[in-house]
């Protein structure tokens, strides 16, 4: 499999085209020195793309390196600095770079939401929350009350520890709102639904009076640890998939 055949499978399943309004440039950001002709073997994955994931891809032998945030959003910047370093670090050991965001985030089953709700067993699920008119998170019902602490436990792999946790609504949780990374001010979408939790990955401060005051529970699982979730789910369907061989970058940024 080529860089090009290896994009046309990714936008099988990714729907990159529907998801115009997103500011990421989603699919191939760096191409490798032969993209139409050099066999891909192995695709390395992690959450974002910088020096240090591109050069831990390339010591494991990756050909490419998937990630959730890519190098290249909305307008060009001067490739200086540390943008110099972060291309260079592709480019001199020919790793191809393929960034995809908000359609990584949506997908079902493969998306950072639908993994979350997955993990929780939410039952009933439907699109939610909308952004750019693009609807990107995932809403359900969870096959037994909660209370948040618990939700909070489950939503997140074991040793990960959320953000914050403010539990600020019904002490039993059965209704919930996902929406992995920065979507802290989308709580507001959860309160419009009456919803009894609401799950993303980041807090801002400005937000704590408004949840208090809305009477909902809200967990902040963290940017990152949120996201890891959907470069995983397509990890996994690569290897079954297309039998290439895949390694997890694993590089929290405590956030």
């Amino acid at each position: 499999m080529t860089l090009c055949e290896l994009d046309q499978y990714f936008r099988s399943f990714l729907r990159i085209e529907d998801y115009g309004a997103d500011v990421s440039k989603n699919g191939v950001q760096i191409q490798n020195s032969a993209p139409d002709s050099k066999p891909i073997k192995k695709i390395a994955f992690a959450v974002d793309a910088c020096e240090e994931t591109a050069l831990r891809a390339a010591k494991e032998g990756a050909d490419v390196l998937f990630v959730h945030h890519g190098l290249l959003w909305g307008g060009c910047e001067p490739i200086t600095g540390h943008m110099y370093k972060r291309f260079a670090a592709f480019i001199k050991n020919d790793l191809a770079l393929y960034a995809c965001h908000i359609p990584l985030d949506a997908n079902n089953p493969c998306g950072n939401n639908y993994g979350l709700a997955a993990r929780l067993g939410l039952c009933q699920c439907e699109p939610f929350g909308t952004w750019r008119g693009m609807t990107i998170g995932v809403k359900g019902v969870l096959p037994e009350p909660f209370e948040v602490s618990e939700l909070a436990r489950r939503v997140l792999n074991p040793g990960e520890k959320p953000l914050a946790v403010l539990p600020f609504g019904k002490k039993e949780v059965r209704t919930v709102g996902i929406i992995s990374g920065g979507a802290a001010d989308d709580v507001g979408q959860a309160v419009e639904q009456n919803l009894d939790a609401y799950i993303t990955g980041e807090m801002q401060h400005e937000l704590f009076h408004y949840i208090k005051e809305s009477g909902i529970n809200f967990i902040a699982g963290g940017h990152y640890q949120t996201e890891t979730v959907g470069v995983n789910l397509v990890k996994d369907k690569v290897q079954k998939d297309l039998g290439l061989e895949t390694v997890f970058i694993d590089f929290p940024t405590e956030w």
